[in-house]
């Protein structure tokens, strides 16, 4: 396929029937598909969307172009799940089938209102001379999970003052006013968040723009998501263009988190408590979507992808992944990570780490502590020698570095192969580290920091191999479910 303007703006209507099942049988078999991480079933998957709990089930969509692994004519693939490990896919629910998405339905968001949801996106939409036009659009869907778009838009263009790069609507409510955040950027070319208010989700008027720190804007400001922890506003963004003076960061874009003090929403005032920190220290976290579950936790989901970077499934038709759902909490004004509770019930055989070899399924867990002082490397490798995922942890240094440079299929090698993170030295290190065929998440120090993406071996992963002083280690091996 050649991927034009034309093609990847295509009609789905227009796209021959036997496009789609052809694309699926191909993807399908695939080495590299994972057993437990939202994967699409062709065609690329982007920004999560929509994550909510609503008619006693968790709701989740993803931005999706299925006609190939490319950034085209996106729509919201959505999922429903029971348990947050396993997902049931419900097909399309939001299609660029109107005016005011003509071009592809973004990101957005959703919020249960009474009997119904109520989901907020971005619509893109080109006019004849490609120009971009971008409308906040809402919908309803019901408890057959119907949805309705509201028209006209709930905001039909950026304030003066900003561009068309308007878009990522964050849907909140407090004591029973209605909230949109909405990145942003202005006219000048520097990144911002707009904080837009409804009192019946209908009628949309502009509050201000948060003050965010003019170091942390960027040239656009991309996917704003703010939860509460604790009593604490936590702001999570997308800076893109952020100067690596204000954060030492190797991905294209970074994804970024702010603990704040206080957030006065009528003075679209946010009070930091603490310096900005990366959501993530790996490879390919981006566009992550929080909420604040109505069972009291703040849970997240990541897109395991980075815009711009081609990834060796490209060549299969299909790309890229979700994170496992993960639980942020807060301590001492830091932001920490961990799977939900939930993600326990996939474990299955459970053997401790005591040799130096330990052959597994290519999805498994492994969850250990390494005493203060000690250097252990881990390989997550297959039979080949010379192919292998490398986490080297040293407790007396306080690092753990993470190589992916020696998989046989390098990508993305512009901006890296191996990612550091710092933790305390002179300390036991503690690592969870979940391998599902060719996605890394690792949790370190109890979800303290988290370093997270893909790796692509020539046949699945079987075997743990430590190297080092193993008997400063001390831990349990799982193989996970299917």
């Amino acid at each position: 396929m050649i991927w034009n303007r034309e093609t990847r703006y295509t009609s789905y209507k227009a796209w021959p029937k036997e496009t789609l099942p052809t694309l699926r049988k191909q993807v399908a078999k695939s080495k590299w598909r994972l057993q437990h991480h939202i994967q699409p079933a062709s065609g690329l998957l982007n920004d999560p969307n929509g994550f909510s709990y609503f008619n006693n089930q968790w709701h989740l969509s993803y931005q999706v172009f299925p006609y190939g692994p490319v950034h085209g004519l996106k729509a919201w693939q959505h999922l429903i799940s029971t348990d947050l490990n396993h997902w049931h896919d419900e097909g399309l629910v939001i299609q660029p089938d109107s005016k005011y998405d003509s071009h592809g339905a973004y990101t957005g968001t959703a919020l249960p209102v009474g009997e119904r949801l109520f989901m907020m996106y971005t619509g893109n939409v080109r006019d004849a001379d490609w120009q971009r036009h971008s409308y906040q659009i809402g919908a309803w869907m019901d408890k057959n999970n119907q949805v309705q778009k509201v028209t006209p838009p709930m905001i039909s263009s950026a304030p003066t003052g900003y561009t068309s790069s308007f878009r990522d609507p964050y849907l909140f409510e407090r004591d029973g006013e209605y909230y949109a955040l909405i990145g942003a950027q202005t006219t000048a070319e520097v990144g911002a968040a707009l904080l837009y208010h409804s009192s019946d989700l209908k009628q949309w008027a502009l509050q201000g723009e948060l003050n965010l720190p003019a170091n942390l804007r960027g040239y656009m400001v991309e996917c704003p998501n703010l939860v509460e922890i604790n009593g604490q506003p936590v702001l999570i963004f997308c800076p893109q263009g952020l100067p690596k003076t204000t954060l030492d960061y190797q991905n294209i874009y970074p994804n970024i988190s702010l603990i704040g003090q206080r957030l006065d929403l009528d003075q679209v005032n946010f009070t930091a408590a603490a310096a900005p920190t990366q959501l993530d220290a790996g490879f390919d976290v981006y566009a992550t979507e929080a909420f604040n579950a109505p069972d009291g936790r703040a849970l997240a989901v990541s897109w395991i992808g980075l815009p711009e970077i081609s990834y060796p499934t490209d060549a299969e038709n299909w790309a890229h992944c979700l994170s496992l759902v993960k639980e942020l909490t807060l301590k001492d004004n830091h932001l920490y990570q961990n799977p939900v509770a939930e993600t326990k019930k996939l474990r299955a055989t459970a053997q401790p780490i005591q040799a130096k070899v330990i052959d597994l399924p290519a999805t498994f867990e492994t969850e250990f502590t390494l005493e203060a002082d000690e250097q252990v490397r881990l390989k997550v490798a297959t039979t080949d020698a010379d192919h292998y995922l490398l986490i080297d942890l040293d407790s007396q240094a306080g690092t753990v570095a993470i190589d992916r440079s020696h998989t046989g299929h390098p990508f993305g090698e512009k901006y890296g192969q191996t990612r550091t993170t710092q933790v305390k030295p002179h300390s036991a290190l503690k690592l969870r580290l979940i391998i599902d065929v060719s996605v890394f998440e690792c949790y370190i120090n109890n979800g303290y920091t988290t370093m997270t993406g893909r790796f692509f071996l020539d046949d699945a992963a079987t075997q743990l191999q430590l190297a080092g002083n193993v008997a400063a280690v001390s831990g349990t091996v799982w193989d996970w479910r299917k």
